[in-house]
Order: structure tokens, then C-alpha cells, then sequence
């Protein structure tokens, strides 16, 4: 339980990262920051630690920790109270999160597969001196990467359903968490591009 992804804003409400239930509440609880939890018309309201303390005792939860003496709700977000910078969040570049930007779709005959009947394309050759980047990059099924050879899409006669990208911060956090919530989506989504090819979904 206490391993579980908390979702971190930044003083002016801006996702900056992900931090464990563990972490989440020693900061609340030396005052750091603030519990964040969404209301039923659409707004947010944040609670400092004598706050959460008492809401979890009035409103007992599944996602909780339990003491010898209490217990305390972990929070889904939390709002630091005076961090206000973004830091610089860069999205890895492997296999997994390509397929993950790329959501199992060969980019040339826009099929969707499963990851086994997918391969890791150069749009540009590797002999053509095409880098191993996120913007050389596509998923290709078996048949088109076959029909493509060694050759670039125009040479083959072949045409890219979408442009390769490097995925910005925001779809950083979708690409490496796996489990968000519905609640942590709300901020993460706000800084997602909308021709973004990242699964949004809880």
C-alpha cells in the first residue's frame, strides 16, 4: 500500500512527478504539502495533514494506512506548498514506450498488432545514416517491414500514417506509470498534445 504512485503538483498546480504513498505522506505530514482531492462538482480542495487527518477518520477508506492507534487515507495527488519550478522530465527511449507512443499500430499500413508481430523501424536506413532516435523511429508490422526493406518510405512507395515525435513531459508520466488514476489524469492530461497517439484512459 505504501508503495503506491502518488502523483505530485508543483505550487502552481502543474504535475512535476511521481512519488510512493510512503513519500507522499511523510511530506503532508512535515507540512511540505497538501492532500488534493476532487470534488463532486468538478473542483479541488486540499487539506494539510491535521486536515486529512480528521477527513480520513470521518471518511473511511479502502486505500488506507492503518496504525497501531489510527489510520490515514493515502492521497492520490498532493500539492507542494512552495515548489513552483518544472523540472525537466525526459521520456526513455525503448522498445516499450515506443510501442507505447506508437500504441501497437504499424505506422505504414495502420493496422494494430500485437507486440510480437511488431518490429522497431528506421524510417531513414541505419547504412543511410538514420540515428537510432524517437524521430526515426516506428513500429512496422512483419509484411510492411519486409516490403520496405532496406529503403526509405518514399523509396519504397510507402507513406507514414503519423510523423515520429518525442513524446513531451505530460505523456512522460503516462508512458511510465501505468496505473494512473482517474483523478491524476485530470492534471496529466491538460499538457497533452491532442494529436498525441498515448492512451489517455484511466
Amino acid at each position: 500500500m505504501l508503495n503506491q504512485h502518488v502523483l505530485v503538483l508543483n505550487r502552481l498546480w502543474q504535475a512535476v512527478n511521481i512519488c510512493t504513498a510512503r513519500r507522499a505522506l511523510t511530506l503532508l505530514f512535515q507540512g511540505q504539502a497538501q492532500a488534493v482531492l476532487s470534488a463532486e462538482d468538478g473542483s479541488f480542495r486540499t487539506y494539510n495533514f491535521t486536515q486529512w487527518f480528521d477527513f480520513s477518520l470521518r471518511e473511511p477508506h479502502p486505500e488506507s494506512v492503518k496504525t497501531i492507534s489510527f489510520q490515514i487515507r493515502i492521497p492520490r495527488v498532493i500539492l507542494l506548498v512552495v515548489f513552483d519550478r518544472m523540472p525537466k522530465k525526459e521520456v526513455k527511449f525503448t522498445r516499450h514506450n515506443i510501442f507505447e507512443r506508437d500504441k501497437n499500430t504499424c505506422q505504414y499500413c495502420g493496422h494494430i498488432f500485437d507486440r510480437k508481430d511488431l518490429n522497431l523501424d528506421h524510417v531513414i536506413p541505419r547504412d543511410r545514416g538514420g540515428p537510432t532516435t524517437w524521430e526515426n523511429i516506428v513500429c512496422s508490422c512483419i509484411e510492411c517491414n519486409t516490403l520496405k526493406a532496406n529503403r526509405t518510405p518514399q523509396e519504397a512507395g510507402m507513406k507514414l500514417h503519423y510523423v515520429p515525435y518525442v513524446p513531451n513531459r505530460h505523456e512522460a508520466f503516462i508512458l511510465g506509470n501505468r496505473k494512473i488514476l482517474g483523478d491524476q489524469m485530470e492534471f496529466l492530461i491538460q499538457g497533452v498534445p491532442k494529436n498525441s497517439r498515448i492512451h489517455l484512459g484511466a
